[in-house]
This record gives structure tokens, C-alpha cells and sequence, in this order.
């Protein structure tokens, strides 16, 4: 009877080691770097106020060269934010302002490994997967699924609020501007909000000036 309730007792240690050997182990968490100045990313919107992102290029060295190469040109001054979905990503960096445009500097590899949470940021693409460019996109809330098929290379640290605030539309009827770009290193001065506001309104139209009435023609003087 002693040799039976020990049977089982085995039984039900190897039981449970082998189910604890099944259950799926939480991946560590991902340690993230010190912020530096030279791997901050200000974006300056007509939202009125300065975003700060962190920059990742222990985890994407090539699309955070490009985005400082890019900001440092001023490409990304004065763009808008063409494409913006509520409740999933602003997406802005295209110089025609349509999704179809991009810079002339050629398309990056992917480089994938940091996580689409909220505030990500991340290079857009075309169906193409080698196709990264210019255009980029901000996370307006988690989705993990497009980890594996696109490249977040930072994430909003602080001004997440003037994100939130981009003009919605696909695309939206008043665009939401990138008024200023700069990396933190290069100490550019935010500009005040009323500036920054005032640099995203339409531009005023003004009045069409009615053509001038053209001179009667003057009758040739003739020979006498």
C-alpha cells in the first residue's frame, strides 16, 4: 500500500515538472538605452508643441542614419501628415505630401526587433518590404502583429499629446505640419506654440484682382 501512494506520489512530481517544462517563459524585458542628445529626434507640429522621440540604433542603425541625415538636410520641414487613422498611426514624411513620394536617397533593408507599442515609430513601406525610405509613421496604440513585418526604430518620450492631436483623414481636410525637425545634439530652440499653430493654418487667398480694362486702340494717323 506504502509502495502504491509512493508510486503515485512520483507519478505526480514527474507530472508536474513536465508540465511546468511546457509552460511558455515570458521573454525578458528589453533593456533600453540612456537617452543622448544625439539620438533624440525633435518634431516641432503645428499642433503647438515639440515632440521628443528616442532614437533606437542598437536596434536599427540604418533608418536612425537616415532619419538624422534626412532631418539634418531639413527635408522633413514643412511636411504634413497625410495619412492619419484613429485609434492606430499618423503616418508624414513624404515631400508630395500624396504616399507616393519619398527622398532620393535609396530604400533601406528591414531591421525588425522593437515592438509597434503606443507612441513606436516606425519607417512606412510599400508592399514591398525593402522599401523604407522617408515616410514614417507614429503609433496611436499597440499593435504587436506588425512587428514582424515592419521597422520601428524609436518611440515618443515625451509630447505624446501633441500626436494625439494630428488632424485625422486619409487624407485629412487640414493637414497637421511638421513644422521643424531637428536631433537633440544640434540644440534648435523649440518655437513658441502661437508660432507653431499660425505655421500649420492654410494660407490666406487673396482677392482676386480684376484684369485692367486694355486701352482703346488709337487710330493710326493717316497721310495727308
Amino acid at each position: 500500500m506504502r509502495l502504491m501512494s509512493f508510486l503515485a506520489a512520483l507519478a505526480g512530481i514527474i507530472l508536474g515538472t513536465a508540465s511546468l517544462a511546457q509552460t511558455p517563459v515570458a521573454p525578458a524585458p528589453q533593456t533600453v538605452p540612456a537617452a543622448e542628445p544625439e539620438n533624440i529626434w525633435y518634431l516641432d507640429l503645428s499642433t503647438g508643441g515639440r515632440v521628443a522621440i528616442q532614437l533606437r540604433p542598437d536596434a536599427a542603425p540604418a533608418h536612425v542614419e537616415r532619419i538624422k541625415t534626412l532631418t539634418r538636410q531639413g527635408f522633413y520641414n514643412g511636411l504634413v501628415f497625410h495619412r492619419v487613422i484613429e485609434g492606430f498611426m499618423a503616418q508624414g514624411g513624404d515631400p508630395s505630401g500624396t504616399g507616393a513620394g519619398g527622398s532620393e536617397l535609396p530604400n533601406l533593408a528591414a531591421e525588425r526587433g522593437l515592438p509597434h507599442l503606443r507612441g513606436a515609430v516606425a519607417m512606412a513601406r510599400t508592399q514591398t518590404e525593402e522599401s523604407g525610405n522617408s515616410q514614417f509613421y507614429i503609433m496611436f496604440g499597440s499593435r504587436l502583429h506588425m512587428d514582424r513585418s515592419y521597422s520601428v526604430f524609436g518611440r515618443v518620450i515625451s509630447g505624446m499629446n501633441f500626436v494625439d492631436s494630428i488632424e485625422r483623414g486619409e487624407p485629412p481636410l487640414n493637414p497637421t505640419r511638421i513644422v521643424r525637425a531637428s536631433i537633440g545634439s544640434d540644440n534648435v530652440p523649440p518655437l513658441a506654440a502661437a508660432d507653431l499653430i499660425a505655421a500649420g493654418r492654410p494660407p490666406v487667398q487673396a482677392p482676386a484682382v480684376p484684369a485692367a480694362a486694355e486701352p482703346e486702340a488709337v487710330p493710326t494717323p493717316q497721310a495727308q
